[in-house]
């Protein structure tokens, strides 16, 4: 279920992106009065799921999900319809409108792209507001996994700063950013009441710019495993917890944190447990019941983890929304940078379709899903910009050659560059699917 979970999400979140992209080359083409042939979400080879015509476009739903286009008419593209070029140019066609139309058509997608990112992360904020847990109510410290370990964490450390930014929220993704985008190479701590500074070596700017990196959790917050609310008939009820409950032991074995809990509690399903809580801060308990067989964790119980959240009114959203966009935008060109600089292997780092679906939540988490929605607009849009002639960027650069100088390039040149670009783009697809494959096996 959780792969099919992971599928369904991703086949949503390119449905929406693809289609306000090709929208975005669609509604200028008609302003302009340019015939649009097709309007396709997902590319139809040989055959089509489903397609109608009105007027003189031909709307549908291609069966190969790895975009979607716009087939104008006039125009050289990944259709490579050369046929219609051959004719005299007609006055409803994308060749014959003057330079600045053509360029507005083809930056349409990249633009509705830009916006969309920009807005979705705007309405985050607003619906969702921020929330984070505040550095300094882990008072018990961090919990580190065997990349933690290697990166010189212990458990029960307290992250003061990394590199030069203070650790105010609580969060290890603050820590991969800070290696791996700004390269820091210490992380100041206190460990056993003494403030010291822990050397990273700059190989972890790789390490954790890879796609391995992603199967680690490399440091989480030390609290105790106290009860803050239980929904009822829930399976945590029924075994018997209450609200306020500190669980302290799990068949005698003694429990001092949540994250020693959960893994443990697996180990039970199906067979007689008793828990050990700590009832009203002074009465230790003792409470047992049989698990189902199916639950591999206490289900229906929310944890009291000190999360705060900041609130943003409806307008306020909107610079947070900007802000957090160029943001991410500036950590990319940086990432990009220290790729070609080699301090990050692209072989590591990039990835496909594949790579996308795991970074949404199996369990369909709408935060999640409109966050990477959201990511994933603004990827797309700077992708598209790159200046491969199959891709908008290829297009606008050679219009802007034209409007600049006056002289346009031919339709030959244009076919020969458009087929160029194509291989190029299918090269690179190839590429970064094989990369996933490879991370499967």
């Amino acid at each position: 279920m959780a792969t099919l979970s992971l599928i369904l999400q991703v086949i949503l979140c390119l449905s929406i992106l693809v289609t306000l992209h090709e929208c975005g080359h669609f509604f200028p083409a008609r302003w302009f009065k340019t015939k649009v042939d097709k309007f396709y979400l997902f590319f139809d080879p040989w055959f089509s799921l489903w397609s109608t015509k009105k007027g003189d476009t031909e709307y549908g739903i291609g069966w190969l999900p790895l975009g979607g286009y716009v087939k104008i008419a006039g125009m050289i593209d990944e259709s490579m319809d050369k046929e219609q070029m051959e004719g005299p140019v007609q006055p409803w066609e994308f060749r014959a409108k003057p330079a600045w139309q053509r360029l507005i058509i083809m930056l349409g997608g990249v633009t509705v792209n830009f916006i969309l990112g920009f807005f979705i992360l705007a309405m985050i904020f607003w619906y969702y507001g921020t929330q984070y847990i505040p550095a300094e109510k882990i008072t018990a410290g961090i919990y580190v996994d065997s990349l933690g370990q290697e990166l010189g964490l212990q458990d029960g450390d307290r992250i003061l700063k990394i590199g030069d930014a203070d650790f105010n929220k609580f969060s290890s993704g603050a820590l991969i950013k800070e290696i791996v985008i700004n390269e820091a190479n210490s992380i100041e701590l206190i460990r056993d009441n003494k403030k010291i500074n822990i050397p990273i070596d700059e190989k972890y700017t790789g390490i954790l710019a890879g796609q391995k990196a992603k199967d680690f959790k490399i440091f989480d917050a030390r609290v105790p495993a106290t009860v803050k609310k239980l929904e009822e008939n829930s399976s945590a009820q029924k075994f018997g917890l209450q609200q306020g409950d500190q669980i302290i032991g799990l068949n005698d074995a003694p429990i001092q944190y949540l994250h020693e809990f959960e893994p443990a509690f697996k180990e039970y399903r199906g067979k007689q447990t008793s828990l050990t809580v700590l009832r009203n801060g002074r009465d230790t308990t003792r409470i047992s019941n049989k698990l189902d067989a199916n639950d591999e964790y206490v289900t229906g119980v929310y944890w009291d983890i000190p999360f705060e959240t900041e609130e943003y009114g409806f307008f306020e959203s909107f610079p947070m929304g900007y802000n957090s966009g160029i943001s991410f935008l500036k950590d990319q060109v940086k990432a990009f940078k220290l790729m070609g600089q080699g301090k990050i292997k692209a072989k590591e780092s990039l990835g496909s379709v594949i790579s996308i679906g795991r970074m949404f939540d199996p369990s369909w988490n709408w935060r999640t899903f409109w966050r990477m929605t959201a990511i994933l607009s603004l990827i797309l849009a700077v992708m598209n910009l790159l200046p491969i002639p199959a891709l908008d960027g290829g297009h606008a650069l050679f219009l802007l050659f034209e409007w600049i100088t006056g002289i346009k390039p031919s339709d030959k040149f244009m076919e020969y560059a458009t087929t160029v670009g194509f291989f190029i783009l299918i090269a690179l697809m190839i590429y970064v699917l094989g990369l996933d494959i490879m991370r499967l096996f």
